[in-house]
């Protein structure tokens, strides 16, 4: 019997309605997730996020490092040179909030070339950086037990500056990393808008995905809403290869969310399991 795939909702995307987090963690939990990701819940008490996780039995399995300084641009800090302190300051923050929350995956954003920069003349430095800020987080999130993630965005649709954008560049930049505690974090739709090829690039890169996210091109909405990508070939071929993280939720409802969400219980139907986001182990 084929595994069954663990789903996550996105609390930045998902239940926009609801403008409090913790609502939206109960939201979640109403409509069958028992697992969330949050980009940046630094705005919400730490404690108050884990009583409400705890209230509603639902995991937080995702956060993002601080995006930096918003005010100047920034959405990330990995890879900007002169910006290491920072970094490691939002790396702190987020190690330890996602440490009280009981979250142990946090993603490692590598942030946008500087305005004004031309890409090509800054792709040395921005890796080497980014390289060396990651084997410093690795050291410190093996000491938590915690898994780091990085992420290509693509710089086609979503955002023209970001430095990390392809799974090919994030695949070299992880082996010159070399560390067992950093993953890739493939979101199929950036994936899509860059590269497609996804039944090769989601094989090729299998073994260094540590977490899938999902949303259709290129209006990233709901999975099943039109679009270039055809989900239910793409959720047998994770549950083929077996699988076992989660698939983070990461779209914007074009109505109501829980109206949206035709496309899980029809999963859920189809895999005969009585809750939205209950796992079939593998036989």
């Amino acid at each position: 019997m084929l595994c069954s795939l663990h789903f996550a909702a996105n609390l930045s995307w998902l239940f926009p309605e609801l403008v409090n987090l913790t609502h939206r963690v109960e939201a979640a939990a109403q409509a069958g997730f028992k697992a969330v990701e949050v980009a940046w819940p630094y705005d919400t008490e730490a404690t108050e996020l884990r009583k409400a996780l705890e209230k509603n039995g639902v995991e937080i399995i995702l956060i993002n490092t601080p995006p930096g300084n918003k005010a100047r641009g920034e959405l990330g800090l990995g890879a900007l040179p002169m910006q290491q302190a920072e970094f490691r300051t939002g790396l702190d923050l987020a190690v330890k909030y996602a440490k009280t929350v009981g979250c142990k995956q946090i993603h490692l954003m590598a942030g946008r070339v500087p305005v004004g920069l031309d890409r090509a003349s800054v792709t040395k430095a921005m890796e080497a950086t980014f390289i060396e800020n990651l084997k410093y987080a690795a050291d410190i999130l093996s000491k938590e037990g915690l898994l780091g993630l990085i992420e290509p965005i693509n710089t086609r649709i979503t955002d023209p500056c970001y430095f990390l954008n392809t799974p090919h560049q994030a695949a070299g930049i992880l082996q010159q990393v070399d560390r067992p505690n950093l993953k890739l974090q493939l979101d199929l739709f950036h994936c899509q808008i860059m590269d497609g090829n996804l039944t090769q690039n989601i094989a090729n890169y299998f073994p260094l995905i540590g977490h899938v996210q999902i949303a259709q091109a290129p209006n990233r909405n709901e999975p099943d809403s039109p679009g270039e990508i055809n989900y239910s070939y793409i959720y047998g071929l994770l549950e083929k290869l077996e699988y076992q993280g989660f698939i983070g939720c990461e779209y914007t409802p074009k109505g109501n969310t829980v109206d949206g969400l035709g496309w899980l219980r029809s999963y859920w139907t189809k895999q005969g399991t009585n809750k939205l986001a209950d796992v079939t182990e593998c036989q």
